[in-house]
């Protein structure tokens, strides 16, 4: 299979970790014989200091021309201290959602065996938590109208929804339902909001339409509760653009680490592969960051194409890498010279020699996987 893809690794630790999600794919095409070509594009802070534009006319060329667009992460400190700032990075990463029609953004939740105690919460409340994020990516109040009176005293935001574009992902989360346990949480906030009562009404009309799908509504307030309560109760979850944003973060906890959640955000036309974290400015170039989300993102990338024995290739190496501890200092109490690169090389050595790759201390400590 030949793949354009386009690369934006944005801000931060960005550039370091999406570093690692190609390097992953170049051995995936070298080993099952793809044909996979990268161009980078600017977005973010790094697109604002060097165009003083945030999503630039090229970036959105090059994103609209690819296959596939893997994204990095955006954000950095001067912005997040100054409120009053006009241009933003986040505006870059909310731009491309909109110019390429992202509709449907995909969370996978998963709590690794090998992980359970870095989480927050107890092993038994989060062992088996197999979790599918529906969140929808391009309405609500994210791009709602904005007012802000001239004396700067009284703000809105306007949240609205319209009937095709909850039917859009609604369909979606229900097949994903049909092919994992067969159950759909809708969380809303029915008993104050009217969109998420046009929500509501509507998921309930198009239920009848996967009889082998059991659905749930849950408050946004109580699901928050819940999924840290007892996140095995849930399946699929399709929410609206605000609540997935927060429950996706939140679902962080149960996996011991943001570094862990890779998405897909997928349209009619395009479709574009981020780990969930920001762009933590405070730890780009210090070799720290944690590269799995980036890299299971690839993964999904994969997995749009229908490359599955590829994408479950890279997912061993994950699982791999953390079973034997080759991981960033965030999950790694065992070890301390794992670097962002590191975790990379290990991964793209397993795909190249799954059934011998294996961790050697002499040379994991010059920066190699090795084969014993």
């Amino acid at each position: 299979m030949k793949l354009n893809i386009a690369v934006l690794p944005g801000d931060g630790i960005g550039p370091e970790v999406i570093a690692q999600a190609v390097k992953v794919l170049k051995a995936i095409a070298l080993e099952f014989n793809h044909i996979f070509t990268f161009q980078k594009a600017l977005v973010g802070a790094s697109a604002i200091d060097k165009t003083g534009n945030p999503l630039p006319e090229e970036t959105i060329s090059i994103c609209k021309k690819a296959d596939a667009v893997l994204f990095g992460a955006i954000g950095d400190i001067k912005y997040d201290e100054d409120p009053d700032a006009k241009i933003r990075p986040e505006q870059g990463l909310l731009g491309i959602r909109k110019e390429l029609g992202l509709s449907t953004n995909i969370r996978p939740i998963i709590a690794y065996e090998d992980l359970l105690n870095k989480s927050s919460l107890k092993v038994k409340q989060i062992k088996d938590t197999n979790i599918l994020i529906y969140r929808e990516l391009t309405g609500g109040i994210y791009f709602g109208k904005r007012h802000l009176s001239k004396d700067g005293n009284t703000a809105s935001d306007t949240c609205e929804y319209n009937r095709f574009e909850i039917e859009r992902i609604a369909h979606l989360a229900f097949k994903a339902a049909q092919s994992r346990k067969r159950k759909l949480t809708l969380v809303d906030k029915a008993n104050v909001l009217e969109t998420s009562r046009l929500w509501r009404r509507i998921v309930k009309e198009i239920a009848p339409q996967y009889p082998n799908v059991r659905v749930q509504y849950m408050y946004i307030d109580n699901a928050a509760m819940e999924l840290i309560i007892h996140p095995r109760q849930f399946d699929v979850i399709l929410t609206e653009n605000m609540f997935g944003d927060i429950l996706s973060e939140e679902a962080s906890v149960i996996v011991g680490s943001i570094g862990l959640l890779a998405s897909a955000s997928i349209g009619d036309k395009h479709a574009m592969f981020e780990p969930i974290h920001g762009a933590y400015t405070k730890a780009a170039n210090k070799g720290i960051a944690n590269p799995i989300a980036s890299i299971l993102s690839a993964a999904m990338l994969l997995d749009h194409f229908g490359l599955d024995e590829e994408a479950a290739l890279v997912r061993e190496g994950v699982d791999k890498a953390l079973k034997l501890h080759i991981t960033t200092p965030d999950l790694n109490n065992k070890y301390d010279n794992i670097s962002t690169t590191k975790v990379g090389d290990f991964i793209e050595d397993f795909i190249q020699n799954p059934e011998e790759t294996n961790l050697n201390f002499t040379n994991i400590h010059l920066g190699q996987s090795t084969i014993i």
